[in-house]
């Protein structure tokens, strides 16, 4: 006997035939790998299964080796600290548990460990910065005993050496003299600017007595400090405008906002002509990688972590000068607080102490 099949509607049989269609990569609009393929193939391990809390990893660490206070160590605390700081620090001491010791500060075990259970009494060479002992005395010998020595300690002589015949030429040059003045810089000061020449290629004026060809110069000059400034000079020798542009670059020195003293307040940029300069701050250790125009700018000025583009025109003079323009025009916290009217506090200063790399 023949049964009908079941009626089924259209909608269902529709999706008895659709086969799922392969799932194609998109297309990548950046450099970086997608997440799926820079996800770690290994699950994540605790600190349970690796054995970090167990009893048998690392050497415990309990009261028997840390050295309880001398007479004399607590005599010295007693000048620091009030009565009641100091039944407060004993209390906490004591406080402590093995168990916690053990789990929270147990003792590296690896060879290049440094012994931290140490009252500090002996001067080592190798770790201790040298210090001046008297004579006959030991590298290793008790602190209390040095301290106590009524010797006193000679300085080393200071070495003078004869000036050479630049310094003295410098410092009788009539140009070096006006630019002291006009600075308010010592002519040695001067003379430990870092200067270097960037740019330089020849120019004509076209006149009705003819061609007239000179040659252009655009220099740096920086303190390697947060002072930094370019100045341009254009002569007909070559030494003439060197020295024109030098003269003109240290005149124009200008402050150079830095954070941390090593880089920039976030991101900057800046136009001149055709040339667009868009500068970064990097985290401490990434360096100047930027290209050398920019790099020699960031060196004279002191700074060592910066990031660079220059996404348009790379004329070379137009780059330094939009470079410059941008450390200029950084916008620093304490006018965007000022503005606002708010009070800003460095949370890594007041809660780490400044501690955060």
């Amino acid at each position: 006997m023949s049964v009908s099949p079941a009626y089924t509607c259209l909608s269902c049989r529709l999706k008895t035939l659709v086969v799922s269609a392969p799932r194609t990569s998109r297309r990548q609009l950046h450099a970086s790998a997608s997440y799926s393929a820079r996800k770690p193939s290994f699950p994540n391990v605790s600190a349970s299964k690796m054995g970090l809390l167990t009893q048998e990893t690392g050497p415990s660490i309990n009261n028997s080796r840390i050295k309880p206070y001398s007479e004399d160590e607590k005599a010295l605390l007693a000048k620091k600290y009030t009565p009641d700081q100091l039944e407060a620090i004993y209390a906490g001491e004591t406080a402590i548990s093995d168990e916690d010791l053990r789990t929270q500060g147990r003792a590296r075990t690896d060879p290049m460990r440094i012994s931290y259970f140490d009252d500090f009494s002996k001067i080592r060479p190798i770790i201790d910065h040298p210090a001046e002992v008297p004579a006959g005395g030991s590298k290793e010998e008790d602190v209390g005993t040095l301290l106590k020595s009524t010797e006193p300690v000679k300085a080393p002589a200071p070495t003078r050496e004869a000036p050479s015949r630049q310094q003295i030429a410098e410092s009788t040059d009539p140009r070096i003299l006006r630019l002291s003045q006009q600075t308010g810089m010592t002519p040695q000061q001067i003379s430990k600017l870092r200067v270097k020449n960037l740019v330089n290629h020849r120019v004509v004026n076209q006149t009705r007595m003819g061609k007239i060809q000179s040659l252009y110069f655009l220099t740096i000059a920086g303190n390697e400090d947060g002072m930094l400034g370019i100045g341009e000079g254009k002569a007909a020798e070559d030494e003439d405008g060197r020295r024109q542009a030098m003269m003109n670059a240290i005149r124009n020195m200008k402050p150079v906002p830095r954070y941390e003293e090593r880089t920039i307040y976030g991101e900057v940029e800046a136009k001149v002509g055709a040339s667009v300069v868009q500068l970064s701050a990097r985290a401490p250790g990434f360096g100047n990688r930027c290209q050398h125009l920019i790099y020699e700018l960031a060196r004279a000025a002191g700074i060592q972590d910066l990031a660079a583009r220059t996404p348009r025109s790379r004329n070379k003079m137009n780059v330094v000068k939009a470079a410059f323009e941008a450390l200029m025009a950084q916008r620093l916290p304490e006018d965007v607080a000022r503005a606002r009217g708010r009070k800003m506090v460095d949370v890594r200063k007041v809660y780490y102490g400044g501690q955060v790399y």
